[in-house]
């Protein structure tokens, strides 16, 4: 399968530090003076970050590429030097790959004889201060799933036990990472801006259970970002099914339309539902399309 991967030329790379708050996924860091993509594996290989480099260091190739492999990460990332490795196993910890962490752990572990560094220095830093962010990535777009817990539904109906339902962050569409783990698998919902404010029970009865996309299609603008984005979830998170909720406002049908191309683009299908919100907040339609 071939994908798209940033690519930094370190000879033209002056790490001024441009391209690092355009990376919507933190993927981006300024390490030892220059720019370095810290995890292949966040990176959606859109390339938001392009345009923001006066030095025009940053392309985006692409190449035919195996499933991630985190082993062939590590030895990339040795080449770069400690902090890399460092920020790289962060990142994983951040977005919640403890796979991948153990494997990178694992990796350095096996191969200590041939290091420079130790690998309980390594490993002290990352679980000591992972949640810090060593000048790389916004902390707004980093990327969080929170657990549910099971919680006494008696008293649901009084204004104030009502529960947030969100599942992660976060949740505009230029942000989120078409594969982050809390879309693997998921049922999506991809929603206008304007109907959580419409509708009073949103979180409790759409929301719930759900992973979640927010965009307005009037507003918003590089929107073709957003449909390659959508084919991602569903060729590469394998997102089970997208429901669409749109207000009836005639601009808002941009979002469905967006989704049904991104649909005919995907090499899978999934089940869509379109739901239609007025603006007095009740449903004024519901169809699978």
């Amino acid at each position: 399968m071939k994908r798209k991967i940033v690519k930094i030329d370190d000879e033209i790379c002056n790490g001024c530090g441009e391209c690092i708050p355009n990376c919507h996924e933190g993927a981006l860091q300024i390490i030892d003076g220059k720019a370095r993509l810290v995890s292949e594996l966040m990176c959606d290989g859109l390339g938001a970050c392009l345009g923001h480099c006066p030095l025009d260091a940053i392309t985006i190739e692409e190449r035919e590429a195996e499933d991630y492999n985190e082993v062939k990460v590590m030895e990339e990332m040795l080449t770069k030097g400690k902090n890399t490795v460092i920020a790289h196993m962060k990142h994983l910890k951040e977005h919640g790959e403890h796979g991948f962490l153990k494997e990178a752990v694992g990796f350095i572990m096996l191969n200590k004889g041939k290091l420079t560094f130790t690998p309980e220095e390594v490993i002290s830093e990352v679980h000591n201060h992972g949640h810090e962010h060593g000048g790389g990535g916004c902390p707004g777009s980093r990327t969080v799933t929170f657990e549910k817990k099971n919680e006494d539904n008696s008293s649901k109906n009084s204004d104030e036990n009502q529960k947030s339902e969100l599942r992660q962050w976060p949740i505009q569409m230029h942000l989120v990472n078409p594969v982050a783990p809390y879309f693997r698998d998921a049922d999506l919902l991809i929603a206008a801006d304007c109907v959580a404010f419409s509708l009073g029970n949103f979180h409790s009865k759409y929301l719930k259970s759900k992973s979640l996309a927010m965009a307005c299609p009037k507003l918003d603008s590089n929107q073709d970002i957003y449909k390659e984005k959508l084919v991602k979830m569903i060729d590469e998170a394998k997102v089970n099914t997208i429901t669409v909720m749109i207000m009836e406002v005639p601009c808002c049908g941009g979002l469905l339309r967006l989704v049904q191309t991104a649909q005919q683009e995907a090499k899978r299908k999934v089940p869509v539902k379109a739901l239609t919100v007025s603006i007095q907040g009740e449903i004024v339609s519901e169809n699978w399309v």
